[in-house]
C-alpha cells in the first residue's frame, strides 16, 4: 500500500505514462473538458485542491524542465498569487503566452488534471524531463 506521496491511482497511472519532452496539464475548475486527451477529476469543492497544491504534489516524484502558463495569468492576479506560482515553479523556466496559444497545446498532453482552483488562468502544462 503506498503510504505517502501521490495515494490518486488515476494520477499514479497517468503520470506513469509521461515520458521525457511529454507534457501534462494542471488545470483549474473552469478550463474545458478535451474529450481526446485522458482527464483525472480532482475537484472537490471550489479551491480543493489548488493547482498549486498539485503542483508541488507532482514535484516530489518527477522532474519537470518546461512550463506553460497563459499572460493572462499575470494580468489578472494579485502579485502575492504570482508569487506563489513562481515559488513553486522554481527552477522550472515558465513560458507566459496568450490563453487562446495555451490551449493548442492540450490536445498533445498526455493528459489533463482538473483541479477545484478558482485562480483565473492558473492553469499550466508541465513538460517532464
Amino acid at each position: 500500500m503506498i503510504n505517502h506521496g501521490i495515494l490518486n491511482p488515476q494520477i499514479l497511472s497517468l503520470l506513469a505514462r509521461v515520458r521525457h519532452t511529454n507534457a501534462i496539464v494542471i488545470a483549474d475548475r473552469g478550463f474545458p473538458f478535451w474529450p481526446m486527451i485522458e482527464t483525472v477529476d480532482i475537484s472537490v469543492v471550489d479551491d480543493l485542491p489548488t493547482v498549486l497544491q498539485l503542483i508541488l504534489a507532482l514535484r516530489q516524484n518527477h522532474n519537470f524542465t518546461q512550463a506553460y502558463m497563459a499572460k493572462e495569468f499575470k494580468k489578472n492576479n494579485f502579485k502575492h498569487v504570482q508569487d506563489k506560482f513562481a515559488k513553486a515553479l522554481k527552477r522550472i523556466p515558465t513560458t507566459f503566452e496568450p490563453h487562446v496559444e495555451l490551449k493548442k497545446r492540450v490536445p498533445h498532453a498526455i493528459g489533463l488534471i482538473r483541479t477545484g482552483d478558482t485562480v483565473q488562468y492558473a492553469n499550466t502544462i508541465l513538460i517532464s524531463g
